[in-house]
């Protein structure tokens, strides 16, 4: 039986890889995709997540578009790993489709408020403004939703914007401080766990032989982001990083986690958006919040071809 799905995001190369991988997935029914400024502005976000859904066939698929700052601090992009356009050197255009009427916060909480409690999952792939903003506006929807399956954050890894902050909570940290201390369930997968899943040649190449035009376009994100990756760190493969909440939605076994406290640095100007992730907790203490440890790569991979196999 399917599980209903928001996913929040900010495409993205590595989101519109998380996007094929959900919408291919029979386990997973998307209700809507939302859109947030982040990696890119909000008009390109919210144009690359229409692009996405159509060439996924999945042009059905609501598309609202958010928040186009953050909460508090200036934005900042990152469309120096992801492309003048978000999406690599995809050649893009204008999708069929305009963006869903209402604001993606009205529609977060409109979709949830109307089901069951615990029967909507979300996924946050990008700045968390618009949940933020949802969970403030409409208090009850904490306790309402299901699993919130977050990228984002670092522990040992250290950062990947500054020496401490990954760049989706570096982005809107104080939004990940109202998401994270909400008291819903979150887990959260920071860079400890995603810079173990790298799109490596093998990997990429087996993507490439998968049949369709999903897993031809997922195959040409990922040799883009691969050649950034290699020009920037000499890392010989690309962190996947949106993925890995959908692939664990998905397969929860592919991944290990712990119960942690984790909170958001928002006051520092040098450390600010860094994740503490406190492991070591008090007798009896159960915290809602989980964080990935390890992943099983390899089979995160194969998950996506078997995705992609179900797409045009």
């Amino acid at each position: 039986m399917s599980r209903s799905l928001i996913i929040d995001c900010d495409p993205g190369v590595d989101d519109a890889v998380a996007l094929f991988l959900a919408l291919g997935a029979p386990e997973l029914d998307v209700l809507a995709v939302t859109t947030v400024a982040g990696n890119v502005g909000l008009d390109l976000t919210t144009r690359n997540a229409r692009l996405i859904v159509e060439r996924a066939g999945r042009g059905d698929i609501p598309v609202h578009a958010g928040c186009d700052r953050p909460l508090v601090r200036a934005p900042v992009e990152a469309g120096e790993f992801h492309g003048a356009s978000g999406l690599g050197d995809w050649a893009v255009a204008e999708p069929a489709r305009p963006p869903a009427p209402g604001h993606a916060v009205q529609a977060l909480i409109d979709l949830v408020m109307a089901r069951p409690e615990g029967s909507v999952d979300l996924a946050i792939l990008g700045p968390m403004t618009n949940v933020a903003l949802a969970m403030r506006l409409e208090p009850r929807l904490a306790g309402r939703l299901g699993r919130i399956a977050v990228m984002g954050g670092a522990r040992s890894a250290g950062g990947n914007i500054t020496a401490s902050a990954e760049y989706n909570i570096f982005a809107d940290p104080h939004a990940a401080a109202v998401v994270l201390g909400s008291g819903a369930e979150v887990i959260v997968f920071g860079l400890d766990v995603t810079h173990a899943v790298l799109a490596t040649p093998e990997r990429i190449e087996m993507i490439r032989a998968t049949s369709g035009d999903a897993a031809a376009a997922t195959a040409d994100l990922l040799d883009f982001s691969a050649r950034i990756e290699r020009a920037a760190v000499g890392r010989a493969g690309a962190p996947m990083h949106d993925p890995c909440p959908i692939a664990w939605l998905i397969r929860p076994e592919l991944f290990e986690l712990r119960p942690a406290r984790i909170a958001v640095e928002t006051t520092s100007p040098l450390t600010l958006g860094a994740t503490a992730v406190e492991f070591r907790l008090g007798q009896g203490e159960a915290p809602s919040t989980r964080w990935a440890v390890a992943a099983d790569a390899q089979r995160v991979f194969d998950l996506l071809a078997t995705s992609l196999e179900r797409l045009p």
